[in-house]
């Protein structure tokens, strides 16, 4: 395997880790970032990008990234906090006025972006075109009833976190959500971070499959035992209402909308950047820093059925939880993308973080590669 890059010779170790993932048959193409201070330490690429042999793994691939690009949204979110057009405590319905349907009247913006709102799926079968139809999923998660008393529990919203979150952003914004948020996150930062990918940018992309066999951890078992019995259990909905939204990754139609949950492309430089800049105070003053990263949100989450610990579009460190610790300081956060590419900060080392991968992991929070990675970058140091 022909590892592409550079690497800090303090880093040699976790060059060496990066590259025995390949020993393994089935995996395909990777990349991983590291930043420390702002300054790049690791830059390395490897393996294939496409579907056919003789597809390698380039400098400039882009993949999806799946629910790293929640932080992004959130940050948005935090942005119009900040220039005071939006109040985290207020009513969704205030910017969205449909939304106070069905007992959400007093449902706060902040209870959307930590999961406690009760709006992790839609109950009445939605057909599988929805899925690209901004209109028809805004107005379904208008009309949805909570599944359950908002703000008294959590779970997390895989797919609806963007269009509930999307939504309020392009009410106050003005923009489309995915070009607002990439307009004040990726581009001050330079980074090659996509929502509403351009038809143009398509060949860079990855080809995504996962991989076989391997039927993770406990907590992964346990949600795939509930979605294969239970059709209409919330954890099942919250993945497969749309139908499509399991099976939409590689296709045109995922790549060019803006799901700001779930369809961000980008690659490993562009979430180390994205930590980078947000460690660095480029994107959120010190305050909103600190609520981006404030726990709002710990213990068994009613989708995942697993405990999980959240900021406001971050996901925090749980040190003791072997499938929920990224693999450094109890001060991380961040965002797993399902299957295993990830991006996170860890402020004690002043370290930004990004891992991607184009075979998929059955792991519902963080994938063990990753946290294999995250560990011997903390050693290193």
């Amino acid at each position: 395997m022909t590892l592409n890059g550079h690497c800090d010779p303090r880093f040699t170790p976790l060059a060496d880790a990066f590259s025995a993932l390949f020993e393994d048959p089935q995996e395909r193409g990777a990349a991983l970032c590291i930043q420390v201070g702002g300054e790049t330490v690791v830059d390395l690429w490897a393996g294939s990008a496409g579907k056919e042999p003789g597809q390698e793994w380039q400098a400039d691939t882009l993949l999806n990234l799946f629910s790293c690009t929640k932080t992004f949204a959130a940050v948005a979110v935090l942005q119009l906090v900040e220039e005071g057009k939006l109040e985290l405590d207020a009513p969704v319905a205030r910017y969205w006025p449909e939304f106070a349907h069905a007992g959400k009247q007093d449902i706060s913006v902040r209870q959307l972006l930590c999961h406690r709102a009760g709006l992790p799926a839609i109950r009445e079968p939605l057909a599988p075109e929805a899925l690209y139809d901004w209109s028809t999923m805004t107005a379904a998660l208008a009309a949805e009833t909570p599944w359950w008393t908002p703000g008294a529990e959590h779970g997390y919203a895989p797919i609806t976190y963007g269009w509930l979150v999307g939504e309020v952003i392009r009410r106050v914004d003005g923009r489309e959500p995915g070009a607002a948020i990439i307009a004040r996150t990726a581009e001050p930062l330079g980074l090659d971070f996509h929502i509403g990918l351009a038809d143009s940018e398509f060949h860079r992309v990855a080809h995504i499959a996962r991989g076989k066999g391997n039927l993770g951890d406990a907590a992964a078992q346990r949600l795939l035992r509930t979605m294969m019995t239970d059709a209409a259990a919330l954890s099942t909905r919250a993945f497969t209402n749309p139908p499509s939204v399991l099976t939409g990754t590689n296709k045109p139609e995922w790549r060019r909308m803006s799901q700001p949950a779930a369809n961000g492309h980008g690659n490993a430089r562009s979430l180390a950047g994205f930590y980078s800049g947000l460690l660095q105070g480029k994107l959120l003053d010190d305050a909103l820093i600190a609520e981006l990263t404030r726990e709002h949100a710990l213990g068994d989450d009613r989708t995942l059925l697993t405990s999980t610990r959240f900021g406001l579009g971050t996901m925090l460190d749980q040190p003791q939880v072997a499938n929920a610790t990224y693999g450094l300081g109890p001060r991380a956060f961040g965002h797993p993308g399902a299957g295993g590419s990830i991006g996170f900060a860890d402020p004690e080392r002043e370290l930004a973080f990004g891992f991607v991968v184009n075979t998929l992991g059955p792991y519902v929070l963080m994938d063990p590669r990753a946290q294999q990675l995250a560990r011997l970058a903390g050693e290193c140091l």
